[in-house]
């Protein structure tokens, strides 16, 4: 199983730093030593878990996009995007629980025309305010027919997401695009008049796999 580089710092970092700790209270206090040195291999094992980055390939058709999170739908709502799709939009938001893998891939093939890091607050992410508001990353990618963009939104406990794209580069639908470092919360929105999501609230995702949305039969014509 592969494993994401940003998390060989914790995986590292968190048995070490037990070790340390316990071989320096051991003499005083055996107990206390090996509670610590249990911790750390807890620890250590909980991360190679949460950081596993496993192979997926999307088998789904040209005109069909894939989640770019594992985790649940808990919503399907139209909107307005006026910042980067610049039209009404249909969001479907996707939360990751910390047994999900947390590596985000790419909805649909296309080139990154915006990729950016947007600072704000730290609401809860079930908090349907969070998707504005919130720091998060944002990334637009232009395809063929149609234009997606995917939202990484950190919550208020760990505030970290990395993605891997830089604009103008080319992608490949289900590729990777990021992390969330124990984020809960991607939104993927589409333009509302040339897709149509297939997915609704409660549906269980696979990351770059599981198909969530569709162009519209007049949007590919």
């Amino acid at each position: 199983m592969k494993i994401v580089k940003d998390g060989y710092s914790l995986i590292v970092g968190i048995p070490t730093a037990c070790l340390v700790l316990g071989f320096a209270v051991k003499t005083r206090c055996p107990a206390t030593a090996t509670a610590l040195f249990a911790v750390g291999l807890a620890g250590c094992l909980f991360m190679l878990y949460f950081f596993r980055d496993p192979e997926r390939t999307p088998t789904c058709g040209a005109d069909e996009f894939v989640s770019g999170a594992e985790g649940v739908v808990r919503s399907v709502e139209f909107m307005e995007e006026k910042r980067f799709l610049k039209c009404p939009a249909v969001r479907i938001s996707v939360f990751l629980n910390p047994f999900n893998v947390h590596v985000n891939r790419i909805p649909m093939s296309g080139v990154v025309q915006a990729a950016g890091y947007t600072p704000g607050r730290h609401l809860f992410t079930m908090d349907a305010r969070s998707s504005e508001f919130n720091e998060h990353s944002s990334i637009l990618i232009a395809g063929e027919k149609t234009r997606c963009l995917a939202r990484q939104i950190v919550g208020p406990v760990v505030r970290r997401v990395v993605y891997w794209l830089e604009p103008g580069e080319r992608v490949e639908k289900g590729a990777r695009l990021g992390m969330m470092k124990f984020g809960s919360r991607m939104d993927v929105y589409f333009p509302a008049d040339e897709v149509e999501a297939t997915v609704q609230r409660g549906d269980k995702m696979v990351a770059g796999v599981t198909v969530i949305a569709r162009l519209k039969p007049k949007a590919g014509a």
